[in-house]
């Protein structure tokens, strides 16, 4: 009886950790939107059977990250413009909470920290270096979450990053929507260094107001398909 316990907490284990590494891909930008899951590409890079991947496959699809089709496997699930407007007030009022905490807590040298990450990532722009700037622009909303300092927040937020990472950092901007979100990291910067938290928040909550726009401008031609 213990073996057969021992072998079906191995068997969740692994699995869990499955998703875990699928989730990272989604959020990483590794699977995107619609792609296609190759389940024996999967296997071979884990070195899993594929028993585990499948039961992870179905973890996801639970969460509504993947969408699974009988006789044609899984695919990363879209997220519609109807969830947009719903996700992203949700977003915005998150990194608000996280804004306002990370100016209470940042020391000078964190601060400092923020400013280098923020200046390669205005470098990434000028040299119009799309992967690099997303990078840094990830590293830098998860920043604001790390320097608050609540865990309990943070969790929520990865959470929700993964729901909608598809659109947050990946979808196509014009270069004004661009020079737009630039403008958003200035002002957000100038309330971290003067330690306005009210300013923080209120800058963050606009910011994913425009990331909405720009993702529901993404989103028409996508949309259009779909109702074709």
């Amino acid at each position: 009886m213990a073996m057969s316990d021992t072998a079906i907490i191995r068997r969740r284990s692994l699995h869990d950790e499955l998703a875990a590494q699928l989730r990272d891909m989604l959020v990483n930008g590794e699977l995107k939107a619609g792609d296609k899951i190759s389940e024996q590409g999967l296997c071979t890079r884990f070195g899993v059977s594929r028993t585990p991947l499948r039961e992870a496959l179905k973890v996801l699809a639970n969460e509504g990250l993947l969408i699974l089709s009988p006789n044609r496997g899984a695919s990363v699930a879209r997220v519609s413009p109807e969830e947009v407007d719903e996700l992203f007030p949700i977003m915005g009022a998150m990194e608000a909470l996280a804004g306002e905490a990370a100016c209470a807590n940042a020391s000078d040298a964190d601060i400092a920290e923020m400013q280098v990450m923020h200046d390669e990532m205005l470098a990434a722009y000028r040299a119009s270096d799309a992967a690099t700037y997303l990078r840094l622009n990830r590293q830098i909303h998860e920043a604001f979450f790390d320097l608050a300092g609540n865990h309990a927040l943070t969790q929520f937020y990865q959470t929700l990053m993964v729901r909608i990472h598809a659109v947050r950092f990946f979808a196509q901007k014009s270069s004004a929507r661009w020079r737009e979100a630039v403008e958003d990291h200035e002002a957000m910067m100038a309330a971290l260094k003067a330690r306005d938290g009210v300013r923080l928040g209120t800058i963050l909550k606009e910011h994913l107001r425009h990331k909405a726009a720009m993702v529901h401008e993404s989103l028409g031609p996508l949309g259009n398909e779909a109702a074709e």
